[in-house]
């Protein structure tokens, strides 16, 4: 009795710790997630000033030029992971999407748990980077991300990008999009013709293709700021179901060790009065 006691005990002191860290890991998640998503409203906010003034850069090209035809080519496929465990089905979910959808695209992948099981799927990435622990890395990696993309077009003649962009809804959980990237579409840019063109020191085609460059890496930032905030999002959600499960377990070992005491308890209150009984008939 005394050792399954101990036993008890033992396990119980266990599970506490487990509890006590799964407990701290879920406060990281959430922490992470709040402040990615904090970010998001001052990113979306630049990318539409970038919006704007590209919208009347593109009123200065001749006619017809700001939606030529996109050349045939490879295409370019980004795609978000996981960077860390205890993330549920995160990366198996964009996996699935990239497998049936992914064709003969290059991978760009981020995500290091994610690169591992694509390697098991027989997929090879031409890129691949981690994602940052921290939002203080997520525009570090943007513009690496862009800076790959930009070599790749101009040295492998990619003519089209498309992202595999994972997000977290509270209601319905992760969803996996798929979101062009480029070309950019003009018609994203519409306005109408203003009668005052902006006055700029800068010739037309290079002006719109700098805000170009500026608003596709407004695009990228905002992606992987979701990307970081939906993996945060997907880790505490499991996190908190696993720690309900422990809550649980911890409910039936107090349960177990509180019997087997009662009964230890029990058994020695038999004993001594079974020694009791012992003594008054001997004397």
């Amino acid at each position: 009795m005394t050792g399954q006691l101990a036993e008890i005990s033992a396990r119980l002191g266990t599970v506490k710790q487990l509890d006590a860290v799964v407990g701290a890991m879920r406060g990281m998640a959430a922490a992470r997630a709040q402040q990615g998503r904090n970010l998001l409203p001052a990113i979306r906010t630049y990318a539409g000033v970038v919006a704007q003034a590209l919208a009347q850069a593109l009123q200065l090209l001749p006619a017809g030029l700001a939606a030529a035809p996109v050349a045939p080519g490879q295409r370019g496929l980004i795609v978000f992971c996981a960077e860390q465990g205890f993330a549920g089905a995160f990366t198996e979910r964009v996996l699935d999407m990239l497998l049936r959808e992914g064709g003969d695209s290059e991978l760009f992948l981020i995500g290091s748990r994610g690169a591992a099981r694509a390697a098991e799927h027989g997929l090879h990435p031409g890129w691949t980077a981690a994602m940052p622990p921290h939002v203080d890395g997520l525009a570090g990696l943007a513009n690496r991300l862009g800076d790959a993309l930009y070599t790749a077009i101009h040295t492998r003649a990619l003519t089209r990008i498309e992202m595999l962009l994972p997000d977290w809804n509270p209601q319905q959980g992760l969803q996996v999009a798929r979101r062009p990237l480029l070309p950019l579409d003009p018609g994203r840019f519409a306005t109408p013709h203003s009668r005052n063109p902006p006055l700029v020191n800068l010739p037309p085609a290079q002006l719109v293709e700098g805000l170009a460059e500026e608003y596709v890496h407004a695009q990228l930032r905002e992606a992987v700021t979701i990307a970081f905030a939906a993996e945060n999002e997907a880790r505490m959600t499991m996190l908190t179901a696993a720690r309900g499960n422990i809550g649980r377990m911890l409910e039936e070992l107090g349960m177990q060790e509180r019997q087997v005491r009662q009964e230890s308890i029990t058994a020695e209150v038999v004993e001594l009065a079974g020694g009791s009984r012992a003594v008054a008939a001997r004397g």
